[in-house]
């Protein structure tokens, strides 16, 4: 049987009668014998707004010829159809109220639908919205990735990119000019000098190396993500969806492992520290080590109400927005972790206020962002130098701390279930890409061993 189209009409609200006795005016959508009604204002060329209105004056606005002190609303209300009517044209057999509804409140015009770059727009400001800012941030490098392909290309950077574009070949083209070197040509007048230095007359001709597949991957999965919101606003057909089994995979990149062995961090631990920012980097780099690899966030927004005696608890910061069933993670306090603790204290010893003063309670989320980040570059860099101090290698960074928990507790005989959990990993193969494997002196004991019979 063949659905019938929805339909619209301009209407009022009788239900809900302002003080001043007129109705609010409504936009009524039947489907299927079903109706709804959403919010309409028109705004008059002198600037006044109506969104109500009294029966007759809008039985006289939608006579078939409108008195002259009506023509103009009657006019802005065909408009107001016309948009209604064009949105229900895109949406077609995949028209529900819910997408006609996220349509019409946000009067997202018709080129707006299909609009990849429109879409990673919304998502952006949702998640700045709710303080997601490093996600935020990641998402607007996906698609600043996906226009700098284009540029590079075709020449030009279009101000629309339609979903139906992505295919799979799309997808291929873009992966390979991704990890592929790049000849890049800085115009002279652009190129940095010293100061008191000329400024160089000649273009400068540089070779940029590609990216690896995880940056690949980092960049593609928003994509895919931006993908499955359209369809699930019912803006796309599930049918031009590129990713998945015998379509495009997005590339999960080679994992290097990211651990210390005891000896290396034995060498690390006892590196002469030369600046205070050194000492600091040091300390909470172990702090993070003791503490299950307790990522930096964390430890930057842990509360003096999270601490007990000898353990702390808390919610991951990174899933907080995600994981609607998250368990709190516990974490045992050694005697080191509490050394540091009372040498870097708050002062503010009060429930709501940050163990230690990285962050304020009256910060924004976007400063405690940024003084996050601060932070962790002032233990990356200054944990870079002790490494190089000490013969290691400068690759290190506070990753490396909590990788280097989860292999030492399984080489040392934890289960990988128990480093899971210390991680607060909802997947176990996320923790086994955590695990650095075996030394091979264990190795060898095993295999030597074969022959003890």
């Amino acid at each position: 049987m063949e659905t019938t189209r929805p339909t619209t009409a301009i209407t009022l609200d009788t239900l809900h009668p302002k003080a001043s006795g007129a109705l609010p005016l409504k936009l009524r959508v039947i489907s299927e014998r079903k109706a709804r009604y959403y919010a309409v204002s028109i705004e008059l060329r002198d600037g006044t707004i109506i969104d109500s209105m009294t029966p007759d004056v809008l039985k006289e606005a939608k006579a078939e010829k409108p008195k002259k002190q009506v023509k103009e609303i009657s006019l802005l209300f065909a408009d107001k159809e016309k948009i209604a009517n064009e949105i229900l044209n895109e949406l077609k057999e995949c028209f529900t109220f819910d997408a006609f509804k996220d349509r019409w409140s946000g009067v997202k015009k018709s080129s707006d639908s299909g609009n990849i770059y429109f879409r990673y727009a919304e998502v952006i400001k949702d998640f700045e919205t709710n303080g997601q800012y490093g996600t935020a941030s990641n998402y607007d490098l996906s698609v600043k990735s996906l226009k700098n392909f284009i540029k590079a290309t075709t020449g030009k950077e279009p101000a629309k990119l339609d979903f139906k574009e992505i295919t799979v070949k799309w997808l291929q083209r873009y992966e390979t000019w991704m990890t592929s070197d790049k000849v890049v040509i800085i115009p002279a007048e652009k190129r940095k000098v010293k100061k008191g230095e000329l400024q160089p007359k000649e273009d400068l001709t540089k070779i940029v190396t590609g990216h690896t597949r995880t940056t690949v991957g980092m960049y593609l999965r928003p994509l895919r993500a931006i993908f499955n919101i359209a369809i699930e606003l019912n803006e796309i057909e599930h049918s031009i969806y590129p990713f998945g089994k015998k379509k495009y995979n997005i590339p999960k990149g080679n994992k290097v492992k990211k651990a210390y062995t005891k000896d290396q961090l034995s060498l690390l631990f006892n590196a002469e520290t030369k600046t205070p920012g050194q000492r600091k980097a040091l300390d909470f780099w172990f702090f993070s080590y003791t503490c299950n690899g307790l990522n930096i966030k964390d430890i930057c927004f842990l509360r003096n109400e999270n601490l007990e005696l000898d353990s702390f608890s808390f919610f991951r910061e990174k899933t907080k927005h995600t994981n609607e069933n998250q368990t709190p993670v516990n974490v045992m306090l050694t005697s080191y972790a509490k050394s540091i603790i009372e040498k870097y204290r708050n002062p503010d010893t009060s429930p709501k206020a940050f163990v230690f003063p990285i962050l304020s309670q009256t910060d924004s989320a976007l400063d405690k962002r940024k003084k996050v980040q601060a932070f962790t570059h002032l233990i990356n860099d200054n944990i870079k130098k002790l490494a190089l101090s000490v013969g290691l290698s400068s690759d290190i960074s506070t990753y490396y701390a909590r990788h280097s928990f989860a292999t030492l507790a399984i080489q040392g005989g934890e289960s990988i279930e128990f480093v899971s959990e210390a991680l607060s990993h909802s997947d176990i193969k996320t923790t086994r890409g955590y695990f650095a494997g075996f030394a091979d002196n264990s190795k060898l004991k095993v295999l030597e061993g074969l022959m003890n019979f």
